[in-house]
């Protein structure tokens, strides 16, 4: 692994590890769940080489920042707070932003909340919506696993996942991406409620094209070190997000926007009708973009691709 220049960020009453190369006009890059700020690994050079600044934390639970112990200490306001404060804490007074996944929605709802310094924002592979209750408990299954539900009882998960790092993050990994079969992820919803997770996604006989097994050990040293709980910690408060963001309800992004995504990326499917609703929110919606062959980690498994579209995007501004 190339060795990375890493600065502890002091923001919102915590300490973020980051990666902080570069000169020019700043880009934050967010990861998910369950990432670090590793999974970026394919875009800092290139947007160094063109020019820009870039600032890649560990989110609040991850990796080598701070992680408190309490659910609330991770709702969706304070995430946005979180990375609000990078920019003034590097010296700036405004950003551009770009997330992943959980990432994503914390960039959506970074640049409706701090809209005065969130200058542009790129969403991967997560399409904006006001994710509530519904998304944890799905009107009609009930009796079906579903993730998001299972990860709301305390403890359970944190358990399953810690047991044997390098299994499940391998299996996690290559449940969401295109190597694995057709809707390997949705197919969860074909077990019963009381299935763990990993008991009901496929397990690799070898890893993916796009991840090497020093890849998967660095991985697993990050969460040898944060464990699951602060992660999962973001699930746990899907239910309440809404509630303490009221003035969000409606609102359109003022901001340049984009969005990029896998045409084999089972999230997509949450809402098959996506792509007719999301152009809505936004006022200067500038780039939407599928990606074929690439799965939910797109940035990793089509990186150059990926890179493209990022820097269209942010040299058009």
């Amino acid at each position: 692994m190339k060795n990375r220049n890493f600065e502890m960020i002091e923001t919102n009453g915590v300490t973020l590890r980051a990666v902080v190369e570069g000169d020019g006009p700043l880009v934050i890059l967010l990861h998910g769940w369950p990432q670090c700020w590793y999974l970026w690994r394919h875009q800092i050079d290139p947007l160094i080489a063109a020019g820009y600044r870039v600032a890649v934390p560990d989110q609040r639970g991850y990796g080598g920042s701070e992680c408190p112990p309490a659910v609330s200490d991770y709702n969706i306001r304070t995430l946005a707070a979180d990375v609000a404060g990078i920019a003034p804490a590097l010296g700036y007074d405004e950003f551009n932003l770009i997330g992943h996944d959980w990432g994503c929605a914390v960039a959506w709802n970074t640049a409706l909340l701090h809209e005065d310094s969130c200058k542009a924002v790129m969403g991967l592979s997560v399409p904006f919506w006001r994710m509530g209750d519904a998304a944890v408990n799905p009107p009609g299954m009930d009796d079906q696993f579903w993730y998001m539900r299972y990860f709301q009882e305390e403890g359970r998960v944190e358990a399953e996942l810690e047991k044997d790092l390098e299994r499940s993050l391998r299996i996690l990994y290559y449940g969401l991406c295109a190597d694995s079969p057709a809707q390997s992820w949705l197919k969860q919803l074909e077990h019963p409620k009381s299935s763990g997770l990993l008991d009901v996604l496929p397990e690799p006989e070898q890893l993916p094209t796009w991840l090497t097994q020093a890849d998967l050990d660095y991985y697993v040293e990050q969460y040898r070190t944060s464990g699951f709980r602060g992660p999962v910690n973001w699930y746990r408060n899907i239910p309440t997000n809404n509630g303490i963001t009221p003035e969000l309800e409606g609102k359109k992004f003022s901001q340049p926007a984009a969005f990029i995504a896998g045409s084999e990326d089972d999230v997509l499917l949450y809402n098959p009708d996506w792509r007719d609703t999301f152009p809505a929110a936004f006022e200067d919606l500038r780039l939407l973009e599928i990606i074929e062959g690439a799965g939910h980690w797109v940035q990793a498994e089509k990186p150059q691709e990926t890179n493209d579209f990022i820097l269209r995007f942010l040299q058009e501004l």
